[in-house]
């Protein structure tokens, strides 16, 4: 009779504890989601067959209309892993080899300079493709096969299967073959064998339509946000991050992941994808990142406007995912904290403190701050100009011409390292953070045109 109360007492208890554990991922996600200023959230986490879903806010800043857990959002790179499975049921059947050469499925590539590449090198990112190459997008390459056919012209950065670098380049190459050996258009194939016969009723793959029910993206502007209307991912990079879909529906995606079974593709080719992939890739797989320490699997997605994360932990069968409509920013306006933090809730852990937060924030004020600052040594300048033209000796002259190298040092680093520390050109970090790169600008201009000024002030005719 005691086993018998402490089951029933346990089964009554089961849906409490389950009630206390929703309630509580609901209050960090709000709690977060204030803090962060992020626009609108979505969010679901899969366990047992079960969706616990949750949202807050809207879906366009300034207006009332709430976003649910059936609100699409572009899931940007996670969008690989759908690209990835695709693949893997063009290998069973028959059609692909993963370790067959990209040149014996697509023409472009059969005198190219990567024409040795695998598929499995492309999907592991091991091509030799790199990060920077990735983010280029080929002028006048808005249809898949014309933006790969300019890739095949590109000499790689490393050997092929050498080096791991994560690159946008090798997920588009890959959405050729998808189209090419199924004969199909990528879109129609991802919504036709993936998203339909998952029930994933509120997604599809970007082809430049709009969309009305779609979560508007915002970037980053000075302190708030601005909306970014008809933003839509690029067809033509589909494969690499085109996918849009609710959190509702990826839930659904991610259990079919974890489920074991022979679906989609077969559970061997599931437990594929979620291992790493080779020596040289050792925290990814085939189109998911793999952490061997904790067991989880996962992928984080940035578009213009918004950010994403999956997270799976596939011996524990339980999954989440968090969709936000707003871009980070550097120090300001960041969505890392908010997603990570409603991300780890759901397995009831705790996301630890930033403590780099406030360098980041330090680094942004000080390119808010200097180009005033710049003009107003402009002012200065002219204002003192009698003092400035008096200058004479070696001190002089130091404190003269120092500043222009000091100005072009600074121009060159926010024009030229910063973006590529971010792996991309400055145009494209304009569309992720359009106040970081006016900040840069201004920058760069406001301090070449101080030391120029100083210097013509005492070069000027007349000045004795």
């Amino acid at each position: 009779m005691r086993w018998i109360w402490m089951t029933l007492c346990l089964a009554m208890a089961g849906p409490a504890f389950a009630d206390e554990s929703e309630r509580a991922l609901d209050a960090i996600a709000r709690s977060e989601w204030e803090i962060s200023g992020v626009p609108g959230l979505a969010y679901a986490v899969f366990e047992d067959g079960r969706i616990q879903s949750g949202a807050q806010g809207v879906v366009r800043a300034g207006q009332d209309t709430g976003v649910t857990a059936d609100t699409p959002f572009a899931l940007g790179s996670i969008s690989k892993s759908f690209t990835a499975l695709a693949i893997l049921q063009l290998e069973e059947a028959g059609q692909v080899e993963l370790d067959g050469a990209v040149s014996a499925y697509l023409p472009a590539f059969e005198a190219a300079p990567g024409r040795s590449i695998t598929l499995r090198q492309l999907l592991s990112h091991t091509s030799g493709y790199s990060t920077s190459q990735g983010n280029v997008n080929p002028d006048g390459a808005a249809i898949l096969q014309d933006r790969v056919a300019q890739i095949a012209t590109w000499q790689t950065s490393h050997a092929p299967g050498e080096h791991w670098e994560y690159s946008n380049a090798n997920y588009v190459v890959l959405g050729a073959v998808i189209e090419t050996v199924s004969g199909r258009d990528y879109a129609d194939y991802i919504e036709a064998e993936i998203l339909t016969p998952l029930g994933m009723q509120h997604s599809r793959v970007a082809d430049g339509r709009a969309d009305p029910a779609m979560a508007t993206p915002h970037v980053p502007w000075f302190g708030s946000r601005r909306a970014l209307p008809g933003q839509l991912p690029d067809p033509a990079s589909a494969p690499a991050g085109g996918v849009i879909a609710s959190a509702q529906d990826v839930a659904l995606y991610l259990g079919m992941m974890m489920n074991g079974q022979d679906d989609l593709i077969t559970a061997e080719h599931k437990a594929l994808m979620m291992r790493p992939a080779s020596d040289a890739a050792p925290f990814y797989g085939l189109g998911w990142y793999v952490d061997t320490r904790n067991g989880s699997v996962s992928h984080t997605g940035t578009t213009p406007g918004g950010e994403t994360l999956a997270l799976m932990r596939p011996d524990e069968g339980r999954a989440v995912v968090v969709l936000v409509n707003a871009s980070s920013g550097l120090g300001f306006g960041e969505t890392g904290r908010l997603r990570y933090a409603v991300a780890l809730a759901a397995f009831g852990e705790t996301l630890a403190p930033d403590g780099g937060v406030w360098g980041r924030k330090l680094l942004t004020l000080m390119f808010w701050i200097l180009p005033p600052l710049f003009l107003a040594g402009i002012a200065i300048a002219w204002l003192k100009r009698a003092g400035l033209r008096a200058k004479t000796g070696v001190s002089g002259m130091f404190s003269l011409w120092f500043p222009l190298p000091v100005s072009l040092a600074l121009a060159w680093v926010s024009l030229f390292l910063i973006p590529a520390l971010f792996g991309i050109s400055l145009s494209t970090l304009a569309l992720y953070q359009p106040d970081w790169v006016i900040a840069l600008w201004a920058t760069a201009v406001t301090g070449l045109a101080w030391a120029l000024f100083r210097l013509g002030v005492y070069f000027a005719p007349g000045r004795h």
